[in-house]
Protein backbone atom coordinates (compact mmCIF):
# COMPACT_ATOMS: atom_id res chain seq x y z
CA UNK A 1 0.00 0.00 0.00
CA UNK A 2 1.32 3.35 -0.57
CA UNK A 3 0.34 6.79 0.91
CA UNK A 4 -1.90 7.96 -1.83
CA UNK A 5 -3.77 5.07 -1.82
CA UNK A 6 -4.56 5.73 2.20
CA UNK A 7 -5.79 8.71 1.99
CA UNK A 8 -7.87 8.06 -1.25
CA UNK A 9 -9.55 5.43 0.92
CA UNK A 10 -10.08 7.24 3.65
CA UNK A 11 -10.97 10.87 2.44
CA UNK A 12 -13.91 9.20 0.33
CA UNK A 13 -15.30 8.20 3.62
CA UNK A 14 -18.57 10.56 5.13
CA UNK A 15 -17.12 13.03 7.91
CA UNK A 16 -13.34 12.31 7.19
CA UNK A 17 -10.51 15.03 7.53
CA UNK A 18 -6.59 15.11 7.22
CA UNK A 19 -4.55 16.98 9.55
CA UNK A 20 -1.20 16.60 11.59
CA UNK A 21 -2.66 17.72 15.00
CA UNK A 22 0.72 16.27 16.74
CA UNK A 23 3.68 16.98 14.72
CA UNK A 24 4.53 17.79 11.23
CA UNK A 25 5.35 13.67 10.67
CA UNK A 26 2.31 12.11 11.90
CA UNK A 27 -1.09 12.09 9.78
CA UNK A 28 -3.67 11.50 11.69
CA UNK A 29 -7.70 10.97 9.66
CA UNK A 30 -10.81 11.88 11.90
CA UNK A 31 -14.38 11.03 11.41
CA UNK A 32 -16.19 14.09 12.48
CA UNK A 33 -13.04 15.44 14.65
CA UNK A 34 -12.44 11.38 16.59
CA UNK A 35 -9.22 9.99 15.14
CA UNK A 36 -9.99 6.66 13.49
CA UNK A 37 -6.40 6.09 11.16
CA UNK A 38 -2.85 7.61 11.80
CA UNK A 39 0.48 7.36 10.09
CA UNK A 40 4.23 8.31 9.96
CA UNK A 41 4.01 10.46 6.60
CA UNK A 42 8.21 10.17 6.50
CA UNK A 43 8.46 6.44 7.27
CA UNK A 44 4.94 5.13 6.52
CA UNK A 45 6.31 1.75 7.41
CA UNK A 46 2.96 1.32 9.85
CA UNK A 47 -0.74 2.32 10.55
CA UNK A 48 -2.56 2.89 14.22
CA UNK A 49 -5.97 1.69 13.74
CA UNK A 50 -8.85 1.82 16.53
CA UNK A 51 -10.19 -2.11 16.61
CA UNK A 52 -12.93 -3.92 18.86
CA UNK A 53 -11.09 -5.22 21.69
CA UNK A 54 -12.34 -9.02 21.23
CA UNK A 55 -11.45 -8.54 17.45
CA UNK A 56 -8.27 -7.13 18.12
CA UNK A 57 -7.19 -10.09 20.66
CA UNK A 58 -7.99 -12.41 17.22
CA UNK A 59 -5.91 -10.03 15.07
CA UNK A 60 -2.71 -10.46 17.18
CA UNK A 61 -2.61 -13.78 17.25
CA UNK A 62 -3.05 -14.55 13.86
CA UNK A 63 -1.05 -12.02 12.03
CA UNK A 64 2.83 -11.12 13.01
CA UNK A 65 2.28 -7.58 11.14
CA UNK A 66 -0.51 -6.67 14.02
CA UNK A 67 0.69 -5.42 17.29
CA UNK A 68 -0.79 -3.52 20.08
CA UNK A 69 -1.17 0.31 19.21
CA UNK A 70 2.05 1.75 19.44
CA UNK A 71 1.47 5.03 21.47
CA UNK A 72 -1.75 4.04 22.08
CA UNK A 73 -4.34 3.04 24.48
CA UNK A 74 -3.11 -1.35 23.42
CA UNK A 75 -6.50 -2.61 24.30
CA UNK A 76 -8.49 -0.29 21.35
CA UNK A 77 -5.71 0.28 19.25
CA UNK A 78 -3.54 -2.06 16.84
CA UNK A 79 -0.55 -0.79 14.83
CA UNK A 80 -0.66 -2.90 11.46
CA UNK A 81 3.45 -3.54 9.38
CA UNK A 82 3.20 -2.77 6.13
CA UNK A 83 5.14 -5.11 3.83
CA UNK A 84 4.54 -7.45 6.35
CA UNK A 85 2.07 -10.61 6.61
CA UNK A 86 -1.14 -8.15 6.37
CA UNK A 87 -2.26 -7.86 2.88
CA UNK A 88 -3.45 -4.63 1.45
CA UNK A 89 -7.13 -6.04 1.18
CA UNK A 90 -7.50 -7.26 4.97
CA UNK A 91 -5.60 -3.36 5.21
CA UNK A 92 -8.61 -1.83 3.90
CA UNK A 93 -10.95 -4.20 5.70
CA UNK A 94 -9.52 -2.46 9.29
CA UNK A 95 -9.43 0.68 7.93
CA UNK A 96 -12.98 0.29 7.29
CA UNK A 97 -13.67 -1.47 10.31
CA UNK A 98 -11.48 1.33 12.60
CA UNK A 99 -13.37 4.03 10.67
CA UNK A 100 -17.25 2.73 11.48
CA UNK A 101 -16.12 2.04 15.25
CA UNK A 102 -15.71 5.77 15.30
CA UNK A 103 -18.54 6.50 13.37
CA UNK A 104 -20.49 4.41 15.30
CA UNK A 105 -19.65 5.75 18.50
CA UNK A 106 -20.82 9.77 17.55
CA UNK A 107 -24.12 11.14 18.47
CA UNK A 108 -27.52 9.97 17.22
CA UNK A 109 -27.92 13.87 15.73
CA UNK A 110 -24.57 13.71 13.91
CA UNK A 111 -25.13 10.26 12.10
CA UNK A 112 -28.48 11.08 11.35
CA UNK A 113 -27.52 14.41 10.02
CA UNK A 114 -24.39 13.05 8.12
CA UNK A 115 -25.56 9.24 6.66
CA UNK A 116 -22.90 6.96 5.51
CA UNK A 117 -22.98 7.42 1.55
Amino acid sequence: MYLDDLRNHCLQKTGVSEGFPFDKNTLVFKVFGKMFALTDVDAFDSINLKCDPEKAIDLRERFHGIQPGYHMNKKHWNTVALMNDVSDQLLFELIDHSYLLVYNSLPKKVRNENPLR
